[in-house]
């Protein structure tokens, strides 16, 4: 685990821009079930998402991942039990939580820049200032020679990159990613996962990333949780997160054996 209590970077140079100060929130579940009523995908469901940690959330398909991340997004309520958000009850879509898909949801008319723009200007954020701000999320992803581009025009990492820096720009407290590289490349997606670290870091931002890909979520995580037969079956610390250099440790080893395990596989 990561943290135990809210984290806060310093303030940069330009209030808003990638350096600004941002902190992490709790996400809290308390005996939730959750999906529809005439088919809940998960039941009685206790988990604690700590301040600026990166969670990631692992089970075979159809047990009810994605159905967590949308509850904490808001945008499904609860069948039974209590979900929150710091010490409030979370009842519905919020600016401090964005969500990010593998579908990039770019907007197919406005430029990458515009993209990024947009949850500025519904933040009600300056022209001038929103559109300095959106090229510095741009150049911190590595996209300035494409700002201008239309979403059609570029690559379809280059576009995750860009829904990226559009998530982040808006300074989020949790960002909610589901599957968001799992359409890419090897490569490509490595690439991903290293650049989501990096632009990560000193944001402070409470993460919680689902992946079908066991090490992917053994290389992202400060923890795991385990998810199948509609239930939350375990959270474990991951030894050396982030770190590639260590998928051989037999720590590191074991707990994939162990996840690989649960999920039959």
């Amino acid at each position: 685990m990561s943290t135990s209590s809210e984290t806060k970077t310093a303030v940069g140079p330009a209030a808003g821009a990638p350096s600004a100060a941002v902190r992490g929130t709790r996400l809290g579940l308390r005996g939730a079930t959750l999906g529809r009523p005439d088919a809940p995908a998960l039941t009685d469901v206790d988990l604690d998402v700590t301040p600026g940690e990166i969670l990631t959330v692992v089970g075979p398909s159809g047990c009810g991942k994605s159905t967590l991340l949308r509850t904490l997004a808001g945008l499904l309520a609860p069948l039974a039990g209590e979900i929150t958000e710091g010490a409030r009850p979370l009842d519905g879509p919020s600016a401090a939580r964005a969500l990010v898909f593998q579908e990039d949801a770019l907007l197919p008319w406005r430029t990458l820049r515009a993209n990024v723009e947009l949850p500025l200007a519904v933040q009600g954020v300056p022209r001038a200032a929103r559109r300095e701000q959106a090229l510095a999320w741009l150049e911190r992803v590595g996209l300035t020679a494409q700002t201008g581009q239309l979403p059609h025009r570029v690559s379809g990492g280059q576009r995750q990159r860009a829904q990226l820096a559009r998530a982040l720009a808006a300074r989020p407290r949790a960002v909610l990613m589901d599957e968001p590289f799992g359409a890419l490349d090897a490569q490509t997606r490595a690439g991903m996962q290293d650049l989501l670290v990096e632009v990560l870091r000193g944001t402070g931002a409470t993460v919680v990333f689902v992946t079908h890909d066991v090490d992917e979520a053994l290389f992202l995580g400060d923890r795991v949780a385990l998810l199948g037969s509609g239930r939350l079956t375990a959270v474990r610390d991951i030894p050396s997160p982030r770190d590639r250099t260590a998928h051989d440790h037999p720590a590191r080893v074991a707990l994939r054996r162990d996840v690989l395990t649960s999920l039959g596989t």
